[in-house]
């Protein structure tokens, strides 16, 4: 089967890879003259199935306020007469409910551990390499407050199986000695031990090297213009060098899916929530991260990926605009500076933005629509790099008609209607 792949960011080009190996041809279309060059290059590095959990949770919109009148605030929004921004985010707030929160942290975890999984598998079979690391994620927290909090997480955790371990200081000393030098700003911490690191960027340029090498064909530089169908199948995706046909098609264009899908009667609430990142060379090994550290009050994630550190976080909505914003730069190197002072040079660090595409409950949508050849993939939000092995692998059983290995049901578009 021909199958044509809109999008070779991580989530597209992992798809392309599993079909190819599951005996397709495959056809992959990108704007960007190679792969991962948007919101893949430069995100926080973190694979974190355990740390996977929707914005939207009971509590939010009180601390959402409190987030936004703080210094350093882990959210921005600016002020827009934009009619799909603000309908997103009256979905998101209906998503604030405990009922909403347990459905659609579960749909989480059960992706973004079967991923790791794939992942995992993938690395033993390929050998891939993108500046790994096996060492676990380390919640920070400055509070008891913020640490009394962790309690529905855990039990999630536990209804999944997924191995935690709540730290006291000496605890999280053991996995992370840099922190020494700061361990009074902190009072515990939850590690989740399973989840990894690495450079998602590097990861998707090695991969789509082994899919070409499968028979993939990438066409960057193309631009899509537009989708025909005939009220029951897709027929051709309209380019700036022609029109392609297939068999079967994939959308994985990730905050530009929904404005492609509207003129095929698809609404999907997939927003754009902007996210910063800057990357820090080391300086002194003994006193960078070992692995990646979430600083719970400032909602930043810091990351050691080879010779460098990996800052991201912070969530501004102000739709597809992609000016890097000096106060953002600002709130992650203060908390760099804060957790790793002696680590890394921050005077020399690159600074990136991207948009993250993200759905008001938090779960990506993966599956089939009404059109019998377009399958989506989008809105993975900040766990693309998370969940982009699994949905590779679901996306290709899809498509060849073999049940996926975990329950996708409950993930499609469906659950919009």
């Amino acid at each position: 089967m021909h199958v044509v792949v809109l999008g070779s960011g991580v989530i597209g080009t992992t798809i392309a890879y599993y079909l190819a190996r599951a005996g397709h041809q495959v056809t992959v279309l990108d704007r960007q003259p190679g792969p991962g060059m948007e919101t893949s290059f430069a995100n926080a590095g973190e694979v974190s199935p355990g740390y996977s959990a929707p914005w939207a949770g009971p509590g939010v919109p009180l601390k959402a306020i409190k987030w936004m009148l703080m210094h350093h605030s882990p959210l921005v929004i600016k002020p827009m007469l934009d009619p799909a921004m603000w309908r997103w985010g009256l979905a998101m707030l209906r998503n604030c409910t405990e009922s909403a929160y347990q459905i659609n942290k579960s749909r989480m975890v059960r992706v973004a551990e079967y991923s790791r999984d794939c992942l995992k598998q993938l690395r033993t079979e390929t050998g891939i390499a993108y500046d790994e690391r096996s060492q676990g994620t380390l919640q920070l927290f400055r509070t008891q407050k913020q640490l009394d909090g962790i309690g529905k997480d855990v039990a999630i955790l536990k209804g999944f199986g997924v191995p935690f371990q709540v730290l006291d200081r000496a605890g999280y000393l053991e996995y992370e000695p840099a922190l020494a030098l700061v361990k009074d700003k902190f009072i515990g911490a939850l590690r989740l031990p399973g989840d990894e690191t690495g450079d998602c960027f590097k990861f998707t340029q090695n991969l789509a090297k082994m899919a070409e090498a499968l028979g993939v064909s990438f066409r960057f530089g193309t631009t899509i213009a537009g989708i025909d169908h005939d009220g029951r199948r897709l027929t051709g995706v309209h380019t700036d060098a022609g029109t392609l046909s297939a068999d079967h098609y994939v959308l994985a264009l990730g905050s530009y899916s929904t404005q492609l899908l509207k003129p095929l009667g698809i609404d999907i609430p997939v927003y754009p929530v902007k996210g910063f990142s800057i990357t820090v060379p080391i300086t002194n090994a003994d006193m960078a991260p070992e692995s990646t550290i979430m600083d719970e009050t400032h909602k930043v994630a810091v990351t050691r990926l080879g010779d460098r550190i990996r800052v991201g976080g912070t969530a501004q909505l102000s739709g597809f605009d992609l000016h890097l914003d000096a106060g953002r730069r600002k709130t992650l190197e203060f908390v760099v500076g804060d957790l790793f002072p002696r680590g890394g040079d921050v005077a020399r660090a690159e600074f990136w933005t991207g948009l993250r595409p993200m759905t008001p409950d938090g779960t990506p949508i993966i599956g089939n629509t009404r059109y019998t050849n377009l399958t989506l993939s989008t809105g993975h939000g900040t766990l693309g790099w998370t969940m982009a092995a699994g949905t590779g692998r679901i996306v290709a059983d899809l498509i060849s008609g073999r049940t996926p290995e975990i329950s996708v049901d409950d993930l499609g578009v469906a659950r919009y209607a």
